[in-house]
């Protein structure tokens, strides 16, 4: 098994796109109701910067995944901390490949002086929140009802890690 991160650019960010809009159309992973253009998903992953930094995951070679870190808030007193987010394609779950990217994701965060991180999750998403729990990360806030999705109410939970 081999796991790869490379910086998205505009060369690789439509393999991301790809991944997310599946997302968009059938999941409530995402509060999107209609697939995005590349150029929304460029603003998402904060394209080309340098703290909040994102990836294309390969594993085996195969572009399997995306991850980033995105400014938690627009006020300077939250700049040591970031939201940390990935998606993969449904068929890579269970290959380890989510919990690599969360440590490697952070390890890139502490480098860029970030020390805390928030993954904010639709609740239900059960895979995703184990995944954040295995590595350590503890729920710190629950917003109920806050989205509406396929016809459904949905909440979000909000997990932290101190790196």
């Amino acid at each position: 098994m081999s796991i790869e991160f490379n910086p998205i650019t505009k060369k690789n960010i439509s393999n991301a796109l790809g991944i997310y809009n599946w997302y968009v159309l059938n999941s409530t992973a995402t509060f999107h109701l209609e697939e995005i253009p590349q150029e929304e998903l460029e603003r998402m992953v904060s394209l080309g910067h340098s703290k909040y930094q994102s990836f294309v995951i390969e594993y085996d070679n195969v572009i399997c995944g995306f991850c980033y870190l995105s400014q938690f808030r627009y006020k300077e007193a939250y700049d040591q901390s970031a939201e940390i987010t990935l998606y993969l394609k449904q068929e890579m779950a269970g290959k380890g490949i989510g919990k690599t990217t969360l440590i490697y994701l952070e390890k890139v965060a502490k480098d860029n002086g970030i020390n805390n991180l928030v993954a904010v999750i639709t609740e239900g998403n059960n895979s995703s929140i184990a995944l954040f729990e295995k590595v350590g990360y503890f729920k710190v806030g629950h917003l109920k009802n806050i989205g509406k999705k396929f016809g459904k109410v949905l909440d979000v939970v909000s997990y932290q890690k101190e790196i």
